[in-house]
């Protein structure tokens, strides 16, 4: 009996050895892949591309995020890919944060930054404090965000502002959900690849702040 419960007590601390490592290591990529993020947007602002520079460096995003990354996270090319989705992801912020930026309204973008650094270390802290299993969050959240995007492909018919505003705080809330829902997953093992889990912590954080920062400028043109 005691050698099933040592056997018992080496692979629960290899399995919390193994899981802090996969913390360590996402939350080490994310950072620098949201820096990384910055330097594009800023290169993007500096070099004045327009939408459809954005639309393309959007699109290509999405293509690497659908079509490469999947194949990639388990291989050494994973982290280069990541660095090039998070890059064009970046750059493609370049028109809206011009706009902002001329507009005089820079201290909205700060503002935006500090309440999604706030919202991310608030969530991640809880759930690594209370170490509360999320994982039942998963189809609510999925639910949710197919309601908001076909909110928002209806708004973009109707060009309803409070309509915009809904979909926008409503997206917040549902990344709000996700970023539980993801550090849920890597505390308690659902999540074993580091870098898989950066990309969806890094698009709830993505998404946070640019409705963060459209509800910002909806109401301080009220």
């Amino acid at each position: 009996m005691s050698e099933f419960r040592d056997a018992t007590i080496v692979r629960g601390g290899q399995s919390a050895i193994a899981t802090n490592k996969v913390l360590r290591n996402t939350y080490a990529l994310l950072g620098l892949t949201l820096l990384f993020s910055a330097v594009t947007a800023f290169f993007a602002i500096a070099l004045g591309i327009g939408q459809i520079a954005s639309l393309v460096c959007f699109g290509a995003a999405f293509l690497i995020l659908w079509l490469v990354l999947p194949k990639a996270v388990n291989s050494g090319m994973g982290l280069v890919w990541t660095f090039v989705f998070t890059g064009l992801m970046g750059a493609s912020l370049g028109p809206m944060l011009s706009y902002y930026i001329a507009a005089g309204a820079a201290g909205l973008v700060f503002q935006a930054l500090a309440g999604t650094a706030f919202i991310f270390f608030t969530l991640s802290a809880y759930t690594l404090i209370t170490r509360k299993d999320f994982s039942f969050l998963g189809g609510i959240l999925f639910i949710g965000l197919m309601v908001m995007l076909v909110a928002a492909i209806a708004n973009i018919f109707f060009g309803i502002p409070a309509l915009s505003m809904a979909v926008s705080a409503g997206i917040i809330l549902i990344m709000s959900g996700f970023i539980l829902f993801d550090t849920s997953r890597i505390i308690h093992g659902g999540e074993t690849n580091y870098i898989s889990a950066t990309i969806s912590l890094y698009l709830s954080i993505y998404n946070i702040f640019v409705h963060l920062l459209a509800l910002l400028g909806v109401m301080g043109d009220d």
